[in-house]
């Protein structure tokens, strides 16, 4: 339990990191603008919302997008230009966050419960 609890808190740091990079080398900013906060509190709050909660697979192997297709299509980009980055200035998020992609995602969870046969 504590583990899947820093491994999530781990991943909001990755997923910070990540905006952060692409932010200082795309909008010259000293900080996050405030596209890129808004976006790290959607990733934030899409985090604390997922249905899979502690037992959470990466996004990309997750097997339910619940992101916004705009805000999805932002991370990837994010996502592309800072994923090769991590490696050199967040080496530690970087390995854990591979590490963490190659655990088998869960099954897909129904969203209601199945009705009981006739």
């Amino acid at each position: 339990m504590l583990w899947a609890q820093w491994r999530l808190k781990r991943e909001r740091r990755t997923i910070g990191a990540m905006i952060a990079i692409y932010c200082r080398d795309h909008h010259r900013a000293s900080g996050l603008c405030g596209a890129c906060a808004a976006l790290e509190a959607y990733a934030s709050e899409r985090l604390d919302r997922c249905v899979y909660g502690l037992e959470k697979p990466t996004c990309f192997d997750c097997p339910i997008h619940c992101y916004k297709r705009e805000q999805r299509e932002t991370v990837r980009e994010v996502m592309r230009y800072a994923g090769p980055r991590m490696l050199a200035r967040h080496p530690f998020l970087a390995i854990t966050h591979l590490l963490d992609s190659q655990r088998p995602a869960p099954e897909r969870r129904p969203r209601r419960a199945p009705r009981p046969a006739p």
